[in-house]
Parts: structure tokens; C-alpha cells; sequence
């Protein structure tokens, strides 16, 4: 669901008094006395008084009211008056805040720089994205020979007004003629993918429809892919049917969907998913077949010699039946099989498989388990380059086809190196190195040598070396040891003064290592601390701390969170009430439930596209597809777990919760607007004081992948005004943004807006 999964999309609320003038603006955080242009009391918003239903639900001999079921169905005329009063609240609470139009514009200065994409070498030719700063969707290139001059090859922009159709996938061509791409319109998870003659830069008629999570493998002649796709669904239930029965086809180039072989289905599977990957020889299908987002897989394979045969041929062959373990395949040399495996190694190790020979007992061990995590392995020049997590930043190593270390890759500092990837005979391969004061710098690295040099590095629009990056552990209610990263002003003083942005997302194996966002950046200038907790439930420490956050372990994950934010209060860093917190998706969650468990604790909550309704997620769309980590209402046991921190089921009327804002999307097919529409309804009626509750509703936007550059500065700006306001931080300093930023290294001078 994330999947991280991670960077969700923000909105715009509140600040104070900034000249209309100000180009940008230093802010830092006061007491509430010293605040200004804040009233002294808070008047209570009049929301909207939605009916609340009779429904009540009989589960497992409990009886469970869900007074707000019928928002389930956002269009019907009851709930289309609803969502509109409820935006045209959260518009005129907006439209109070004086200087949210100066954090827009700054936000748009710092969006504001030349950015790339990871390139992939095929056929000789280098494929990268590039955002030239402001454009709502990157734009594919193409440099058809090390060195040439970039050529551009697709640009999406000009397939909508508005920017809302994204470029959601590539899959190219061993030769590099033929460009298959997935289209996204308006945040969907349904894809339209097309093929691109690379040379010419037009079209094929191929036109493949009803994707889902699935990218094509092509094979190895350029004849043709491998892909997955579900079956139409019926007309109008396309962003509410529930997804079964994932099916794998190969599609002929240059031939019409209809006639596309189906190779495998499993109709006995109705949760069977099957991701394809061509061998580097050529020679194999190797099938990941996944079962919702349990890092668990089987694998199974299909020799490819002639043409993909039907499913009824039953070529597949099973080489591991049993869900037992994560197994990602690495590589190949002839019928050995090398994968990255969690079996009997929760922080991961890399066997190989003679396909021969089978049998467990003969399985090999190229590199061991260690202390740090194994989080991927690529075979590229005759080497495998591992990455590997040590608490949550990356560390990579290169090993010969033995396992003998060759060489630790020299990263720039603590952060993440993402990339690494290519072909067996490539000679080098590329990676992006990102943290949050850096934006991903791209490098090329050469596999033999160990010579890496930069290949595109962005112009910055501030000082990274005003701001500090620490990692701190703080121990969770249960004495767990938990990481977190602080981000702030090197000037910042230590007096509990200053307001604190804490993220989390704790779930799916998801590990939040550092990445970059400019919006975080203009939080830090303000004078705020932005800190991101490793919570259990993700990846960070292998297998066990993702199960350590799991369906009756799941309020680990909240516990921790929790500690982290009492953990930045007796730290000195900041104080009672200057903590807000945020999460998307299933950090969402994590935000609204301890919200609901300390309402005490935090001075503002943001909750994105939020699975809320944790009795009845599973009942839409891919939300069956989670219960490998949360469990499900229908078993007895995990129904009662699930009870028990169920954000929608778990709100006191009466009682003083903070600050907050949710927001969803109308188009979100994965964590459908119906968790938040009820949430967010129920939440109103329970508020038992001033402190306000908003929804704010996008439209033509969904989960948040492909989401617009105007869309994301709109929501970030919304969402930080929102948190400045309620935190009451005060615009207490002035500087242009010339003068101030323009002259350190990496960073250039900024002219004025055009």
C-alpha cells in the first residue's frame, strides 16, 4: 500500500502575518502567549451534521454500530452534500490563514530545481526521467549513445491539461527499439500501458488495458512481454470492485490485447499474484507468485523455448510451493538460480538453486546473514552488489560470483543509495544518493574499478549546510531500542521551544531510510524539527521487526510512535502541545490511532489517505490484500485486536482530541475515500472542544503516486500552513532569500518568480 510506500502528498492551512511582499521567510516557534494574530479562544466550527445510520454490525457475537456505512457510497446525492460542505468548510478555514499564499510561494521556489530520474541502460541506449523544476510530470529521455545529447522520448504533460495522466511504468526492449509504458490517470492503480517505437517515437496500436500492479518482462528477442492483469471489472464499480484472480498473459507485439496468450492462472488462488522476470540468457520466466502483501512468495518458473506456451500446455514448473519465505530472484548462471532470502535469515542472505537438483538439501549459501539487513542483490559485471540496511541508512557492498567481498561502495554520508541495478555483462551501473537535505545526486559506478563519479546532480534552491541530520535510539514501552532520524537548524537551540513534526509509517516491511522532500525543507527554515521513527512493523531489522508490528502485535507500532513523541519532549528539543504527527496510508493509521490513545499527547495530527475502518478494509478494492499484516474482522481473535485500536471504532464522544486535518482523494482506488469520509464525520460529532477537525477531499487525484507538481505544492502548502497555525508558530523573521541562501555551495541564486 504503500508501497512507502512511502512519500505521500500533503495540503494547505495555516501561518501568521507574513508581508504580502516576502519572497520567503524565516520563522521560528513561540510560546502560545507570544503568538501572533491568534484569537485568545477558538470559536467552534460548525460542521455539517451528517444522519447517523441504525446500521450495527454482528461480528463473532459483538455487536458494532457504524452509523456513517452510507458514505461508503460517494455518489450518492446525501453524500455528495456532504463532501461538498465539508470542503467548503475546510476552504473558508483556509482562506483565514494570512500567510499561506507566502508558504505556497516559497514551497514553489524550492520545488523549483532540475531533477532526474534513475537511468537503465538497454541496447546501448540510456533511458532517464527529468523534471525541469516545475512541470507537473517528468519527461522520458532517451541518449542514444553514451555521451549523446539527451532526446526527448515521452512527454506526459501533453497528455492532459491538468497533468493528472502519469507515467506510472517502463519496460524496454533487450535491443532498446521498443518502449512499453504505463499510463495513470488521475492517481489510479488501473494502468494503460502502450508500446513506443524508440527510433521514431511514435506509437504502436497495442493498447493494454486493466493493469494492476504488475510491470511487462520482455523476452529476450523483443517479440513480445510477459504482464499480469485482472479481469474488466463491472461498469462503474472500477475504483470499488475487489481485486481477485490475477492472471499472466504474453501480448505479441504489434497484435491486439484480445489475442494475448494466457499463460498461467491459478482459478483454485483467487488471492495468487504473479510478477514475471525474464533472465538475463533468455532462457527462463521466473514467476514471483505473491499472495496479497505478504512478503512471502512462492516461485515457480517457465522454460522459454519457442513460443509461450498456453496454460492448458502446464509448463509451469513449481520450484518453491510452500509460502514459507521471501524469495527475490537475483540472477542466473545457466540452471543455478541465485535469490535473496529471508529463510532462516531474518535480515536476509543470498542462496543459489540448481533447478536440476532441487531438492532443499542441495540448496548452496553464497553470502551469509550479518548484523546489517539485506535488502537487495544485482548481478552486474560479473559481481553481485548487495545493499544492505545498518539502522535504517544504506551501506553497499561487491562480491564476486564466490561470495568473497570485493570492496564496500564509498557512499557520501548517511543516507539512501538507491539504484544499482542492470544486467549480468554490464559493465557499470547507476544509483541516486539522497538524504533529507539532498536531493537524489545521480552517479555512475563502475563494477570493476570501483570508481564512481557523478553522472547529473541538481542546482539546490537553499543551504544544505545550515541544516544537521543525527540518528538518535530512544527505548519503546516495552524497552525496545528504536531508531529515529532529527533533522533541524544547526543554530537551533536545545529549549523546548521549538515545534516538532514527527512521520511514521510502521507496517509492510516498509523501511523508511532518508529521502528528500523540498517541503521538509521549508519546515526547517521555519525553525521546525522534522523526525522520522523506525517503527516496528516495517523493514528496517529484516523479518522479525516487521513481524514484531504485525496483526496481534500491532500496538508495538503505536507504542513506539508514542515513545518517540514523549522521547522529543524530554529531550529538550521541543514540549507538550509543539509535537504534530503525520502519516500516510497506513501511516494514516498509526497517526489516528495514538492520536485517539493520547489525545493528551500532540499539538496537531495530519492523517493522509488513512485506513481507518479497520473492520471492514478488506472489503474494497486490494484491501484484502493487507490482511497479511493486520489480520481480519472475520477471525475471532484478530477481529478482537483489530477492535481494540480501529480508529473509527475507538472515538469517546466528548472528549478533546487535537488539531486535526484529514485528507483523501476521490479517485483513490487502493485505501478508498470511505475510510476518511467516516472517520472524519464520526470524529466531528465526538470533538469534545474547540480544537478543529477538517477533511480536505482532492479531486482527479488518487493515492498519491503520479499526483501533479501543482497538486503536491498545493497540499504541501495547505498541510504545513495547517501545522504552523496550530502549533502556533510565529513569522518572527524576515530575510530575503537572496541574501540569505544564494552564496553557499550547492546552492545558486535565486531571481525573482516569473
Amino acid at each position: 500500500m504503500m508501497t512507502a510506500m512511502d512519500s505521500m502528498v500533503l495540503r494547505r492551512h495555516a501561518m501568521l502575518a507574513i508581508a504580502a511582499a516576502l519572497a520567503s521567510f524565516g520563522c521560528r516557534a513561540e510560546p502560545p502567549s507570544r503568538a501572533e494574530s491568534l484569537p485568545a479562544a477558538r470559536a467552534t466550527l460548525a460542521y455539517p451534521r451528517p444522519e447517523r445510520g441504525d446500521v450495527v454490525d454482528l461480528y463473532h457475537g459483538v455487536s458494532v454500530p457504524d452509523p456513517y456505512r452510507w458514505l461508503e457510497d460517494p455518489d450518492t446525492p446525501a453524500a455528495r452534500d456532504w463532501i461538498e460542505a465539508e470542503n467548503r468548510l475546510t476552504s473558508a478555514y483556509l482562506a483565514e490563514v494570512p500567510s499561506r499564499d507566502a508558504i505556497r510561494r516559497r514551497l514553489e521556489e524550492l520545488w523549483d530545481y532540475e531533477r532526474f530520474g534513475l537511468p537503465y541502460r538497454e541496447g546501448g541506449r540510456i533511458f532517464l526521467t527529468r523534471n525541469d523544476g516545475l512541470q507537473n510530470q517528468s519527461v522520458l529521455y532517451v541518449l542514444d549513445a553514451a555521451g549523446a545529447e539527451p532526446r526527448e522520448l515521452l512527454d506526459p504533460n501533453a497528455l492532459s491539461p491538468d497533468g493528472t495522466v502519469a507515467l506510472s511504468g517502463t519496460a524496454t526492449s533487450e535491443d532498446g527499439r521498443w518502449l512499453a509504458y504505463g499510463l495513470a490517470e488521475a492517481g489510479s492503480d488501473w494502468n494503460t500501458w502502450r508500446v513506443r517505437d524508440v527510433d521514431s517515437g511514435r506509437d504502436l496500436p497495442d493498447t493494454l488495458r486493466w493493469i494492476k500492479f504488475s510491470r511487462p518482462a520482455w523476452k529476450k528477442d523483443g517479440t513480445g512481454f510477459f504482464y499480469g492483469r485482472y479481469d474488466e471489472p463491472r461498469p462503474g464499480a472500477e475504483l470499488s470492485q475487489v481485486n481477485y484472480f490475477q492472471k499472466l498473459y504474453f501480448h505479441a507485439l504489434g497484435t491486439e490485447q484480445s489475442r494475448d496468450v494466457l499463460v498461467y492462472e491459478r482459478p483454485d488462488q483467487k488471492e495468487w499474484g504473479f510478477r514475471g522476470q525474464v533472465s538475463d540468457d533468455g532462457a527462463w520466466l521466473v514467476l514471483s507468485v505473491t499472495q496479497g502483501t505478504d512478503p512471502r512468495n512462492r516461485v515457480f518458473y517457465l522454460p522459454l523455448e519457442g513460443p509461450p506456451p498456453p496454460a492448458s500446455a502446464g509448463a509451469v514448473v513449481e520450484l518453491i510451493g510452500e509460502l514459507e519465505a521471501s524469495y527475490d530472484f537475483v540472477g542466473n548462471e545457466g540452471p543455478i538460480f541465485w535469490f535473496r532470502t529471508d529463510l532462516g535469515a531474518p535480515r536476509g542472505r543470498l542462496i543459489a538453486i540448481d533447478t536440476r537438483e532441487p531438492a532443499r538439501e542441495r540448496w548452496r549459501e553464497v553470502l551469509a546473514e550479518s548484523e546489517a539487513t539485506l535488502r537487495g542483490v544485482d548481478v552486474i559485471g560479473g559481481h553481485f552488489v548487495a545493499s544492505f540496511l545498518e539502522d535504517a541508512h544504506s551501506a553497499v557492498r561487491v562480491f564476486d560470483l564466490s561470495g568473497r567481498l570485493v570492496r564496500d561502495v564509498d557512499l557520501p554520508g548517511l543516507g539512501t543509495a538507491a539504484g544499482f541495478s542492470g544486467e549480468s555483462d554490464d559493465p557499470e551501473t547507476f544509483y541516486a544518493f539522497t538524504s533529507f537535505t539532498s536531493p537524489g545526486v545521480i552517479h555512475r559506478y563502475d563494477v570493476a574499478s570501483g570508481r564512481s563519479e557523478v553522472f547529473r546532480a541538481p542546482e539546490l534552491r537553499f543551504d544544505p549546510s545550515r541544516y544537521v541530520t543525527e540518528q538518535v535510539f530512544y527505548r519503546s514501552k516495552d524497552g525496545t531500542r528504536v531508531p529515529m532520524f532529527l533533522t533541524r537548524r544547526k543554530d537551533l537551540a536545545r529549549d523546548g521551544s521549538n515545534p516538532a513534526l514527527l512521520y511514521g509509517y510502521g507496517g509492510f516491511e516498509v523501511s523508511l531510510t532518508p529521502s528528500f522532500n523540498p517541503a521538509r525543507i521549508a519546515w526547517l527554515e521555519m525553525g521546525g524539527i522534522y523526525a522520522v521513527a523506525n517503527l516496528r512493523g516495517g523493514g528496517e531489522y529484516g523479518q522479525a521487526w516487521h513481524q514484531a508490528g504485525t496483526k496481534l502485535s500491532k500496538q508495538n507500532v503505536f507504542d513506539d510512535f508514542i515513545a518517540a513523541a514523549e522521547w522529543l519532549e524530554t529531550s529538550g528539543w521541543t514540549s507538550r502541545g509543539r509535537v504534530a504527527i503525520q502519516g500516510g496510508s497506513n501511516g494514516g493509521l498509526l497517526v489516528a490511532a495514538c492520536m485517539i490513545q493520547r489525545p493528551d499527547l500532540f499539538g496537531a495530527v495530519v492523517a493522509n489517505v488513512g485506513v481507518l475502518d479497520m473492520l471492514r478494509f478488506h472489503r474494497f478494492t486490494i484491501g484484502w490484500a493487507w490482511t497479511s499484516d493486520y489480520g481480519s474482522a472475520e477471525d475471532a481473535t484478530e477481529f478482537e485486536a483489530l477492535r481494540a485500536y480501529s480508529p473509527y471504532h475507538n472515538l469517546r464522544e466528548g472528549t478533546c482530541y487535537p488539531p486535526t486535518l484529514i485528507t483523501t482523494a476521490d479517485h483513490d482506488d487502493r485505501v478508498v475515500p470511505a475510510h476518511s469520509f467516516k472517520f472524519a464525520a464520526a470524529l466531528q460529532h465526538a470533538q469534545g472542544c474547540s480544537n478543529p477537525v477538517l477533511i480536505r477531499i482532492d479531486v482527479r487525484a488518487g493515492h498519491g503516486a503520479g499526483k501533479p507538481t501543482t497538486k503536491l505544492i498545493d497540499q504541501y502548502a495547505d498541510e504545513m500552513a495547517f501545522l504552523v497555525r496550530e502549533l502556533r508558530v510565529s513569522a518572527s523573521r524576515v530575510e530575503p532569500l537572496s541574501g540569505r541562501e544564494g552564496s553557499a555551495p550547492g546552492a545558486r541564486p535565486v531571481p525573482s518568480r516569473r
